[in-house]
């Protein structure tokens, strides 16, 4: 295993219990503070303590797998009075298995400023994309094992033993990966209530459906519950952050804060407890599709019942309506999810529900989604979030247009779309020309001719 990282105490160096310690949380709750903690604190404008502190408390989550740390990763915090994260989705599918397009989105995802990618393969060996993915970039990467067992170990999902997943993720842990989705929470009695009070769509997880048919079939209680503290003791050797999934997040309006879903979450709050004592980070995953009156009332109980554990959430997308146009119905719900207080926005692309998504699908899953993060930090008064908007308004005021790429979210198709549509006027465009309000008022202040005619 890697060395670990360096780190200090108010004291000055971490001393010799420091060498002894593995995770951020281990180093935070010395009163150690590291260089990922430093580097996180800069980025957000938080004082280093800060950081410290809610790595310390469980509040803030620093993924950051030794491995990736020693090959370039650019340490993220996620949690309490940070800026609003968002996860890019890629990998390959059985039906769809193109490793180069893989890599054009993993570029579009660094050109746009993503946090995080998921590479969610889930068809044949996937094992050397993964750890080219971890050498290559910056970024938080993140798995879901039990997507990978069946190819990994190759065996058909009823014949897989607690062996074989515990295997598969200690092979992503060993690969780099910062955060591992595991679904521990759907257990014998959240079944059992699934069951008992029923859904319209049923299970829509993926990983918790391969769970929920393997128990079944085998009539055993889930692995990964049952051996959760093997999962842990995989998750401190290297660091990886365990983010708790939501095998019962709802896939429509009607099943959305229902019976199953809660019951999950009230296990999810008691995983969370273990995962901190044992060293580990949490974050916890949410929601699926939601009513926008019903979000906040979902974070604040995701908070209280997982101890302000980061939540991490798909959209949610809210409405069920919106095929083809999934990125604005998740967007929507992002906004209003991370303004009510979730911490990481997982991205959903215009092919949600139809299809792979292509590099297209990526760049506007990504924007939709940014926009949603960037705008629930403004409510939140996040420090400095503003700043590039009050930035953004002042050159418009001067009409500086090459200004005004430089704040834009998505620059290129910001000019593309300015320079495929010129104005006759200088510094206006075509929507107001001449009429500019803005250019209208810079003249008057300038003591300049309004020249406005008839013509």
């Amino acid at each position: 295993m890697d060395a670990p990282q360096t780190a200090t105490t108010a004291s000055g160096t971490g001393g010799e219990a420091a060498h002894k310690l593995v995770t951020q949380m281990d180093f935070a709750r010395a009163g150690v503070i590291t260089d990922a903690m430093r580097a996180v604190a800069e980025a957000e404008h938080r004082d280093p303590e800060f950081i410290r502190a809610g790595v310390a408390a469980g509040r803030i989550a620093i993924p950051a797998n030794v491995r990736h740390l020693a090959a370039g990763l650019k340490p993220a915090g996620v949690g309490e009075g940070l800026s609003t994260k968002v996860n890019v989705n890629l990998g390959i599918s059985g039906d769809v298995a193109d490793a180069a397009v893989e890599w054009e989105k993993v570029a579009c995802a660094e050109r746009l400023g993503a946090d995080a990618i998921m590479d969610l393969s889930n068809s044949g060996k996937t094992r050397f994309f993964r750890q080219e993915l971890v050498q290559k970039t910056p970024l938080m990467v993140g798995t879901v094992p039990m997507y990978d067992a069946i190819g990994y170990m190759e065996k058909p999902l009823v014949k897989l033993t607690k062996d074989d997943l515990l295997a598969t993720v200690r092979a992503h842990a060993e690969d780099g990966v910062d955060f591992l989705t595991i679904h521990c929470g759907i257990n014998r009695s959240v079944i059992k209530t699934f069951k008992e009070t029923g859904r319209l769509m049923n299970i829509v997880s993926r990983g918790g459906s391969l769970l929920f048919g393997w128990m079944e079939v085998t009539g055993n209680e889930n692995p990964f519950y049952e051996y959760y503290d093997e999962v842990l003791e995989i998750c401190h050797e290297y660091d990886v952050t365990i983010s708790l999934g939501d095998s019962c997040r709802p896939g429509c309006l009607f099943d959305s804060n229902d019976a199953a879903e809660t019951a999950e979450m009230i296990e999810l709050g008691k995983l969370t407890k273990r995962a901190w004592d044992a060293g580990v980070q949490v974050m916890i995953e949410g929601p699926g599709h939601m009513a926008i009156n019903e979000i906040a009332a979902n974070v604040a109980l995701q908070k209280r019942l997982c101890h302000g554990a980061p939540y991490y959430v798909l959209g949610p997308l809210v409405t069920d309506i919106g095929v083809g146009y999934d990125h604005i119905t998740a967007a929507i719900g992002g906004a209003i999810s991370a303004s009510a207080g979730a911490d990481f926005l997982c991205y959903v692309t215009p092919a949600e529900h139809l299809c792979l998504p292509d590099a297209d699908d990526v760049r506007e899953g990504l924007i939709a989604t940014k926009i949603a993060a960037h705008a629930a930090d403004v409510a939140k008064g996040v420090p400095h979030a503003r700043d590039v908007d009050d930035r953004m308004g002042d050159a418009r005021r001067r009409l500086d247009w090459n200004e005004m790429w430089n704040y834009a979210l998505d620059a290129d198709t910001a000019r593309a779309r300015y320079e495929a549509s010129p104005a006759s006027t200088e510094g206006t465009c075509t929507m107001c020309g001449k009429m500019c309000a803005v250019r209208t008022v810079n003249k008057v202040f300038e003591g300049t001719t309004i020249d406005l005619g008839t013509e």
